[in-house]
């Protein structure tokens, strides 16, 4: 009854237990589904969302203009370059992160249905955005982490991830890094009868939507105008996503057209190419649980990866541009913040700042660029820690230029903010690859006209782009399209 197969076999009715959303209802092809209208049906509006998360002081956070970065990246921009940088200081949530947007909607959610508790599997601030909510809202939590690699040594920012969620009162359930993580979150959701406060529902999007809404707001109110492009920080797709979305929504309510009428999505990971999420060897030679290309990739070009049937978190539909930056940028960043604007923040929070001091240089001096997040910084996210942890796991970490840095291998911190800059990903070689994941993990030889003109709004290309790719890869068109 409890072997892995049995469990998984029941994956289905244990996640509609748990979620209490029939994803068959939204299936409109053999590959397509009605994205539009499973977010209307099981989220809620902004308007709503604004509510939920004002009864327990979530959002409504900063936005601050980093002054003396800004200075600083146009001392060192061609004559007339270097836009004015903003920070949406996300770590004044409760819990510290924008990640709370997710967690109150999730848990007002289970609440709202009548569950007793919720349960969660995240190593990274999600958890403790969890826990935090489900406190407030009287509901008992469970926290499910991959934490150890098979010596049974954690990373110091996993360990203080457990120590916060354990803080507000959640039961942490810590596991070696391999594929018993969803094996134990689904017996636990089973036995339990908790709901699934996944990171990939329509409830958890819904809730960073408000973010993405208070950039644009926050921004008209001081500047006048839109921001000219925002920085999002890219793992699983639901910041970029349900940022982009509160975008888009607030831009398209407006009453009076402005200057820009839509800002520059910018995704951002911290480059780990080469380094395997599930191996046990690697798992210790990184320094960011989150915000990485090894959640970044897979998540993009197969989002129904996740937890749940059908992901809302799908990042190619908003993402304009995406960029990487090295693990020592990052770093950096969070030096340059600290010492320069008088904030510690945590560096995963600070990827998209890395980005962004490196993409302000090539923009006019007049535009604005918002980092749309920073987080809590603690014992075991500090820089200090995670550099020290890195040492002992044979990384070699020193000043240098950071176009050099291996990762796993090596950590190369800038000496000059001149030496920080961005890599772009080709964005027509990810959307090719999600038509080429959605055909194979649904193993047909033949789409509808629907299929393709959902793999067209997956991607953000037209209708030739993805029959051009189904073309390559031997499949027909149902009706001869």
């Amino acid at each position: 009854m409890y072997s892995y197969q049995a469990v998984m076999a029941r994956r289905p009715e244990i996640i509609l237990r748990s979620v209490g959303i029939d994803y068959d209802r939204f299936s409109t092809g053999r590959l397509s589904f009605d994205y539009e209208g499973m977010m209307r049906e099981a989220g809620y509006t902004l308007d709503e969302v604004r509510g939920i998360q004002a009864e327990t002081g979530v959002g409504n956070t900063p936005l601050i203009e980093l002054r003396n970065i800004t200075r600083l990246v146009r001392s060192i921009s061609p004559p007339g370059k270097g836009a004015t940088i903003l920070v949406k200081d996300e770590a004044c949530n409760p819990s510290g992160s924008f990640k709370v947007r997710r967690a109150s909607v999730s848990v007002y959610h289970a609440k709202r249905l009548g569950f007793k508790g919720v349960i969660a599997a995240t190593s990274g601030n999600y958890g403790a955005a969890v826990a935090s909510q489900a406190a407030v809202r009287g509901l008992k939590c469970i926290v499910v982490q991959e934490a150890y690699d098979s010596r049974g040594i954690g990373q110091p920012e996993i360990m203080e991830k457990a120590r916060a969620c354990e803080a507000y009162g959640a039961e942490v359930v810590q596991l070696s890094v391999g594929p018993e993580l969803f094996y134990v979150f689904l017996r636990l959701l089973e036995e339990t009868g908790y709901f699934n406060a996944s990171l990939y529902t329509p409830f958890g999007i819904a809730g960073v939507e408000t973010l993405g809404a208070e950039v644009v707001e926050q921004v008209r109110r001081e500047y006048g105008r839109n921001p000219d492009a925002v920085c999002i920080t890219h793992a699983g797709g639901g910041n970029v996503t349900g940022t982009a979305r509160g975008i888009l929504k607030t831009i398209a309510g407006s009453a009076r057209p402005s200057r820009s009428a839509r800002p520059t999505v910018i995704g951002v990971s911290v480059d780990l190419a080469g380094l395997h999420m599930a191996s046990d060897s690697d798992f210790n030679r990184k320094s960011f649980t989150t915000g990485h290309t090894g959640f970044g990739i897979p998540f993009a070009t197969w989002p129904d990866r996740s937890d749940v049937p059908r992901n809302a978190a799908r990042p190619l539909r908003y993402m304009d541009r995406y960029v990487t930056v090295t693990q020592g940028e990052a770093f950096y960043a969070t030096e340059m913040l600290a010492s320069l604007e008088g904030l510690e923040r945590g560096p995963a929070g600070n990827t998209s700042l890395a980005a962004a001091v490196a993409i302000a240089r090539e923009m006019d001096g007049d535009q604005i660029i918002v980092v749309q997040e920073t987080e809590y910084t603690g014992a075991g996210k500090h820089p200090t820690a995670q550099l020290t942890f890195a040492r002992r796991n044979g990384v070699e970490v020193r000043r240098g230029n950071p176009a050099g840095s291996v990762p796993g291998r090596s950590i190369i911190i800038p000496e000059h903010p001149a030496q920080m800059s961005v890599r772009d990903l080709e964005l027509d070689r990810i959307r090719a690859s999600l038509i080429r994941n959605a055909v194979r993990n649904s193993g047909v030889s033949e789409v509808t006209v629907e299929d393709v003109r959902f793999l067209a709004e997956e991607t953000r290309r037209d209708d030739g782009f993805v029959t051009s790719v189904l073309s390559d890869l031997g499949v027909t068109i149902a009706g001869g399209g």
